[in-house]
Order: structure tokens, then C-alpha cells, then sequence
């Protein structure tokens, strides 16, 4: 049996979603700069587009960084890049490069260190940086409020409130909120 949340609502919907779908699990990425990769892409995008672009890209290229700084602008364009969002992952590619990061490499950094290191890219926001923490590195206590899943999972379970209410009764989940984030997604539909 799962470990409940100690909140009445949220662990509720866990209850439904375990028995009709079994427990969500939230594991690190195999490869962190393709998953910094995949939420550039995923940035302002439905889940569908997203997904199309994504599939485009990793079908045309290796997705390191050596190869997609190789690679034509042009090429990422076609798989359905914007220019800015070329820009972006070309942008993570060199950082990658030049700081030599490896899963290792941020072992030792909390979650704002990283957080610190990845804005600084041209392109590398909050919620994308919250992304590559809970995705890439399966830190557990993310709460990426930032997103529009979260903030429509929240309404459905909470009600209508504000981000800074949302951060409030995220509190209560420390300090499991990543693993929160999944269940809140799927209350979002």
C-alpha cells in the first residue's frame, strides 16, 4: 500500500487514480540534457503538439548536445521548432558543453542551485528548470505551480484560488509534493 498524503482531498483523488490506474512514480530521466530538451520543446505547447514536435525532432537528430549544435537551424525548424525555441536548445547544448554537466554534476546542488544554474540559459525559465528537477533528476519535493496542469488540477480538487494560496496547501504535502504534481495532473484531465 501507498504512503497517504495527510490531506483529505488530495489523497482521495490518489485513492481513485491508484485503483483504477495503480500508483504514478516519478523516476529521473536517463539522459538529463535530452529531458531539458523535451520541456524546451514542451514549453507553451499542448500535450499533443508537443508531442508531434518532439517525435519530429528525436527522429531527425541525436538529441546530444554535440550533435543538435551540428545540426542546421534550418533541420530543428523543420522538425517543427520555432526560431526562438531553436535558439533555446541550441543555448542548452553549449551550456551543456561548457560546464561538462552530467547527471553527477548536480547531485551536489539543491533544488535552487540548479534552479540558479539552468535560468541562466537564455530560454531556461522557472517552470522548465522546476521540470528538469522533477523529470530529469527525480528530485521529490517539486511543486512547479507554474504550470497550467497543476493550476487547473489544484481548481478541480481545491476550487478557484491563487498561486500563492496553491503554494499553501502544497505545504502540507512536503516533503512528497513532486509525486503530488502527477496526481494533481491527472485530476487536470
Amino acid at each position: 500500500m501507498h504512503d497517504p498524503f495527510d490531506d483529505d482531498i488530495l489523497q482521495a483523488h490518489v485513492d481513485d487514480v491508484w485503483a483504477t490506474n495503480g500508483p504514478l512514480a516519478l523516476e529521473a530521466a536517463d539522459d538529463p540534457f535530452e529531458r531539458l530538451v523535451t520541456s524546451i520543446v514542451n514549453q507553451q505547447l499542448s500535450v499533443a503538439s508537443a508531442r508531434t514536435i518532439r517525435n519530429r525532432l528525436f527522429e531527425t537528430c541525436d538529441i546530444t548536445p554535440q550533435a543538435l549544435l551540428q545540426a542546421e537551424p534550418e533541420r530543428l525548424r523543420n522538425c517543427g521548432l520555432s526560431r526562438q525555441k531553436t535558439e533555446y536548445v541550441r543555448n542548452v547544448a553549449e551550456a551543456f558543453l561548457q560546464h561538462e554537466w552530467t547527471r553527477a554534476s548536480f547531485a551536489d546542488l539543491n533544488d535552487e542551485m540548479v534552479i540558479d544554474a539552468l535560468t541562466d540559459i537564455r530560454g531556461v525559465g522557472i517552470w522548465t528548470a522546476k521540470m528538469f528537477l522533477m523529470f530529469a533528476l527525480g528530485r521529490p519535493d517539486v511543486f512547479p505551480v507554474e504550470d497550467l496542469g497543476i493550476r487547473n488540477g489544484m481548481t478541480t480538487l481545491y476550487g478557484e484560488s491563487d498561486r500563492s494560496r496553491m503554494r499553501e496547501i502544497a505545504d502540507s504535502w512536503r516533503p512528497r509534493r513532486s509525486l503530488a504534481s502527477l496526481y494533481l495532473w491527472r485530476a487536470a484531465g
